[in-house]
């Protein structure tokens, strides 16, 4: 067997060794295809962020909801936070990086919507503070990522862990997952549509909201809110600049 076959049956077995785990954990997509085709019918929307990897399988994910997957129907309201990359990087400049999604979560989440954030680790920083936003708000909040327990899935509602060692499996995991997620949805928005024709109220939130979430927060974690100002950058003609952040 040659070296690139030996790598290519190692990253194969390590996919299908995570398969008869993931096949349960994934039993929950029905029910938030159905959640999610609830919401956007309301008139509610979905938020999704990540680092990385996981920042491109948010953005895929919201590509297919506004888009179709495979189904023609009523575009779905989907955001991925990390592609505004001039708020990106102008909260990051002024806020710090743990709050670049936090504070997208204020300004653009409303009651009844729905955060999912990506991530191989749980342990992201900027993910746990959008988290610990998103029930301040009161979004229903959803998390992917891999093996558990961990962090994020401790601050989430509900969590798909994918339980696999290596984050590549993990990622091509949550892929598979965003694709479900999707058809489900489109699946579950006729029903939805029938069901709520003639009426103008958002659905409600199903499950009830998490207490004590501050506890569950690393206290090392920086508070959501107070600007950082005061320190100096030095531009490209070496003058210093007050007030200014990289």
């Amino acid at each position: 067997m040659t070296p690139a076959r030996s790598l290519l049956e190692e990253h194969l077995a390590g996919l299908a060794a995570a398969l008869p785990s993931y096949r349960r954990a994934a039993r929950r997509l029905p029910a938030w295809g159905a959640e999610l085709a609830r919401t956007v019918a309301g008139g509610g929307r979905l938020l999704v962020a990540g680092n990385g990897g996981s920042a491109a399988e948010a953005q895929h994910l919201t590509a297919e909801l506004v888009g179709k997957l495979r189904t023609d129907r009523q575009p779905f309201s989907a955001i991925a936070l990390h592609a505004e990359t001039s708020a990106l990087t102008a909260i990051g400049n002024d806020y710090g990086y743990d709050q670049v999604f936090a504070r997208q979560v204020h300004a653009h989440g409303r009651p009844g919507d729905i955060l999912l954030l990506l991530s191989t680790s749980g342990r992201s920083r900027n993910l746990l503070q959008a988290a610990q936003a998103a029930h301040q708000v009161g979004l229903r909040c959803w998390a992917l990522t891999g093996p558990a327990p961990n962090p994020l899935a401790d601050l989430c509602h509900e969590t798909l862990a994918v339980p696999a060692p290596d984050g590549q499996i993990v990622q091509e995991l949550h892929l598979v997952t965003s694709h479900l997620l999707c058809e489900y949805a489109e699946q579950a928005l006729p029903v939805v549509l029938a069901a709520t024709a003639g009426t103008t109220d958002r659905p409600p939130v199903a499950g009830t909201p998490l207490t004590g979430l501050e506890a569950e927060v690393p206290s090392d974690l920086p508070a959501a809110g107070p600007v950082r100002t005061g320190v100096e950058v030095v531009p490209e003609g070496g003058q210093q600049v007050e007030g200014l952040r990289r």
